[in-house]
């Protein structure tokens, strides 16, 4: 039988038949570089100068969503049951001498927002986990194999590279990414689809410096009016343009008259702030890249278009909206990552009853269950997201009724 189009393109003789089971269309990716890197398709170090580095919104965006998210603490679960003491939720808390677990989860997701990639690697002594480490994405490249998946990570630095294989479906490294929907290896950035109000927003930020350092006049042009059509001499025109450089420019001479002699007059060539509606273009900007991060621009100071009737919706919203479904993701992330190095498929998760911003939330939720009479002790304590009652979670009272010691 002679061998299909698609065979020779794959190597030039007949597919074996696979042992396991595997995407048809994972091929089809391994054609555009079978085992050659998969190099990102944006300038990363430019979105984070001209991003998160030079724009005060982008970076009060940034860090009041890696913080917050950080902040929730983790809990691990097997089955049903909480285990606080167990080595997987030991590592996450603490995941390697230099950084707390907090700290690691809030670099992580940093890493997320900026460029739509975040990377983590898992050091082993032996066969156990010992620490995590979270790794630049400017540094690390996906490396795809036969059936279009990644077989293996390279993380260059100072021209030296580092690859770690995936083996037997266990990675050393975590790649979390933001959906793209024209890549099938790397992260859409949350930046990327605001740069355009990115640019709009720095540009207005020179501009109002340039306007400044001009004594905050716009630019104009001094004519000449002499008699007879007659020019300013070669003297004339370099001690003007001397006078002009030295006594009405920078912030310094602000304000100071500008004196005329001789047939000159001033000529204004420039729109005026108010004609270009400077400040609701700035705002504008400013909005669109909230929207892109999912921050309220109440919360980021923002004036304009607030539909939230006070700083607490707002603030609940941000989490409900925002912090909760990253936190969410990572901890699924980290479970699937992690929990094969372990016995007992123990499963990550976190702790919304600490979060403040939520607790008016929360009150409500337990009010409304509380007065469910219809609902027993137990079902209650599975609503509000507890488990059964065991020994030490209850006592009972004078009269022999039960009550809760939450």
């Amino acid at each position: 039988m002679k061998p299909s189009l698609f065979s020779r393109l794959l190597g030039g003789r007949r597919a074996a038949v696979p042992e396991a089971k595997a995407s048809r269309a994972g091929p089809l990716i391994a054609l555009q570089g079978q085992g050659r890197p998969a190099w990102t398709a944006r300038d990363l170090a430019s979105l984070s100068r001209e991003g998160f580095m030079k724009n005060a919104i982008v970076y009060r965006a940034v860090s009041m969503i890696a913080e917050a998210a950080a902040s929730v603490p983790p809990l691990l679960y097997e089955g049903d049951a909480e285990r606080p003491d167990h080595p997987l939720l030991a590592l996450v808390s603490r995941p390697n001498g230099r950084q707390s677990g907090s700290a690691f989860l809030a670099t992580l997701y940093a890493n997320l927002l900026v460029s739509g990639n975040a990377y983590a690697e898992l050091v082993q002594l032996g066969a156990e986990p010992a620490e995590l480490h979270a790794l630049r994405p400017d540094r690390m490249k996906v490396v795809p194999g036969a059936d279009g998946w990644p077989e293996a990570y390279e993380y260059t630095v100072a021209g030296r590279s580092v690859r770690f294989a995936i083996e037997d479906g266990l990675s050393p490294i975590l790649h979390l990414r933001l959906f793209h929907p024209l890549d099938d290896h790397y992260g859409f950035a949350p930046l990327e689809a605001a740069a355009v109000a990115l640019d709009l927003h720095n540009a207005a930020g020179a501009w109002n410096k340039a306007l400044l350092d001009n004594a905050a006049r716009p630019s104009g042009a001094l004519v000449y009016k002499g008699e007879g059509g007659a020019n300013l001499s070669q003297e004339q025109f370099e001690r003007l343009k001397r006078e002009l450089e030295a006594n009405y420019t920078g912030a310094v001479n602000a304000g100071r008259p500008l004196l005329l002699e001789g047939g000159l007059d001033w000529t204004s060539m420039a729109l005026t702030p108010h004609d270009m509606d400077f400040i609701e273009a700035k705002n504008g900007a400013a909005r669109e890249i909230a929207l892109a991060f999912g921050v309220p621009p109440m919360l980021l100071g923002i004036p304009g278009d607030n539909t939230f009737s006070n700083y607490a919706e707002a603030n609940r919203v941000f989490w409900r909206q925002t912090v909760l479904p990253l936190v969410s993701r990572t901890a699924d992330a980290l479970t699937a990552w992690l929990s094969p190095h372990y016995p007992g498929a123990p499963r990550l998760g976190f702790d919304t009853d600490a979060v403040e911003a939520l607790s008016a939330d929360r009150a409500a939720l337990w009010a409304r269950v509380g007065a469910a009479d219809f609902l027993t002790r137990d079902e209650k304590r599975q609503a509000v997201g507890y488990g059964a009652a065991g020994q030490g979670n209850e006592d009972r009272d004078e009269e022999g009724e039960e009550r809760w010691t939450t």
